[in-house]
């Protein structure tokens, strides 16, 4: 009767544990939380929602819409993270490709561990949960290893991320050299894609099939049109340094780059991309450490470095709300005074409404984030049903 009872709550722990997993596979694609400013300038007939951008784990989108009207014509929907690129740097904010870096490009291997811990949470036998965390962990490792020091390690990041890599380096729609005329932001950066791929001899399809083609078609040229951008920068460069496609060098390049897209300040730039360096470096040792700590610490059912195989996932909203509240703080607190207007540091609204001159804030959850609270409550059960079993057995 005890023996049935045992496998009725592994059974309940394995499908809420599961169902937390699919819930986290969302959570990655899906928008966290949103912002948006809006001023009289940018009336409500033309911006609806504001200039909004939204928060993912891997980067930052887009969130203004095409709009349909009849005394508005639109070909592309403006791209509102530009757009608010250029009004925070007047007051010297820096691009919002300049926050998180480092998170958003391991946020593929932190979601990874995330889930090999729960998978090893649901085993109940120690020496089999011993033998998933270290096959899982050793799996990401490798990956993890390839994607930040291998050769074209780019590459095997998800689309998302490097088309925001893209994305945040592409000029203003006005920009000649973008060869976008008055193309709009999102316009420009396919008709800049298309010129530089063209000119480096790779053939580019137009067709309405070839739109359609996602993925591997849409990753490769999304890396063709970093490394185009990087060889070309280089050929500024008194030093020149080779392209080799790691994680490593396209993410030192690409913050530099940001960093001084509106703010060419070497003395204030470099330190910041040395940091940033170093950072790389540091959280990998961090996470390949905290797997090898939880494989040999987890050993023996119900002890305490046992329950953060669910408490460390449980927890995933609080630590997105710290994370996103320190990089706004950074933000306020980092402003550059080549900006064309002199302000105090601030701190930006984390939720709710503020005001920043003549612009109103709005920041507040997404979708994404209700999916990361249902994850937790799903997960926060799994831990009581197990605690009940534990005391039983």
């Amino acid at each position: 009767m005890a023996s049935s009872a045992q496998s009725k709550q592994t059974l309940i722990v394995s499908g809420l544990v599961l169902a937390a997993l699919v819930t986290l596979a969302f959570i990655y694609y899906s928008p966290l939380w949103w912002v948006a400013l809006k001023a009289p300038n940018y009336p409500p007939e033309a911006f609806p929602d504001g200039v909004r951008i939204h928060f993912h784990m891997n980067g930052v989108f887009n969130g203004c819409e095409k709009i349909e009207r009849d005394d508005i014509v639109e070909d592309e929907a403006l791209d509102c993270v530009h757009e608010m690129d250029t009004i925070n740097h007047y007051v010297g904010m820096y691009p919002i490709a300049a926050g998180g870096p480092v998170e958003r490009a391991y946020s593929q291997f932190l979601v990874a561990f995330l889930a090999v811990m729960l998978l090893g949470f649901i085993c109940t036998k120690p020496k089999i949960r011993m033998a998933i965390l270290g096959g899982g962990f050793s799996a990401i490792v490798i990956w993890m290893y390839l994607t930040m020091y291998g050769a074209n390690g780019v590459s095997l990041q998800n689309t998302g991320y490097i088309f925001a890599m893209v994305n945040s380096l592409d000029q203003d729609a006005s920009d000649k050299d973008a060869g976008a005329g008055d193309l709009d932001a999102g316009a420009a950066l396919i008709a800049r894609m298309k010129q530089e791929l063209e000119a480096s001899g790779v053939t580019v399809e137009t067709s309405h099939d070839a739109q359609k083609k996602v993925d591997v078609s849409d990753k490769t040229r999304l890396v063709d049109s970093l490394r185009i951008t990087f060889e070309k920068g280089q050929q500024t460069q008194v030093k020149r340094e080779p392209w080799n496609g790691s994680g490593y060098q396209v993410m030192s390049w690409h913050y530099d780059k940001n960093l001084g897209r509106y703010f060419n300040n070497p003395d204030e730039i470099i330190p910041m991309v040395n940091t940033l360096r170093t950072a790389i470096h540091v959280v990998f040792i961090a996470i390949v450490a905290a797997m090898i700590f939880l494989v040999f610490s987890t050993r023996r059912n119900g002890s305490l470095f046992y329950w953060l195989l669910v408490i460390v996932p449980i927890a995933l909203p609080a630590f997105f709300i710290v994370e996103y509240a320190a990089w706004l703080w950074w933000f306020g607190h980092n402003l550059n005074e080549m900006g064309a207007f002199t302000v105090k540091p601030f701190m930006p609204t984390v939720f709710g409404q503020g005001k920043v001159a003549q612009f109103t804030t709005h920041s507040y959850p997404s979708i994404g984030f209700g999916l990361m609270m249902l994850f937790s409550v799903l997960l926060a059960a799994a831990a009581l049903v197990r605690r009940r079993q534990l005391k039983e057995d």
